[in-house]
């Protein structure tokens, strides 16, 4: 069975199955240090001020779609030849395949509030091996729900992930 074969079925046995994963408590702190990435100083002042009024704080609009983990993240050492984390590759740990994002689709429904617990609910929503100019590929379809803890959704965000045969025997792009 090649790389990609099993990619697919790992894939196909989890479509459907959905996973969650406590995102914990967002704070004014987290908002504030995405825009600081973002450089959105104004984003910064205006939340500052509205905590210190006692007021609501809304999260950047990508705030949720943007983060790739609530982890610190691993260790360099346990990062895939391509430099992503397993979290990150689903259904490729230990196969010597590569990943490009072929896509996203947000839907930004409500912005998350400083203080509220958020849940994030991810699953394989599809997986289909192609042939393309430079050979096969599966395309792994993924969604992501965040949730607050009364169920409101907040954001969805579906994405793309195309799944190659490593250039080398080591898994690098």
């Amino acid at each position: 069975m090649s790389a990609l074969d099993e990619v697919l079925a790992r894939a196909q046995r989890l479509v459907g199955r959905w996973e969650d994963e406590d995102c914990g408590t967002v704070t004014v702190k987290d908002f504030c240090r995405y825009a600081a990435a973002l450089n959105d100083a104004d984003y910064i002042r205006r939340a500052r001020e509205q905590d210190a009024a006692g007021a609501p704080v809304e999260a950047p609009a990508l705030f949720l779609a943007a983060t790739m983990s609530w982890e610190d993240g691993p260790p360099e050492r346990e990062l895939r030849p391509d430099g992503l984390a397993a979290r990150e590759s689903p259904c490729t740990d230990g196969l010597p395949v590569r990943q490009v994002h072929g896509g996203q689709s947000v839907r930004l429904l409500r912005p998350p509030v400083a203080g509220s617990r958020v849940t994030a609910s991810r699953a394989v929503t599809s997986a289909e091996r192609k042939q393309g100019r430079s050979g096969p590929f599966v395309l792994l379809g993924l969604a992501t729900r965040f949730t607050t803890a009364d169920g409101t959704e907040l954001t969805t965000v579906d994405e793309t992930i195309v799944v190659q045969e490593a250039l080398d025997p080591a898994g690098a792009a």
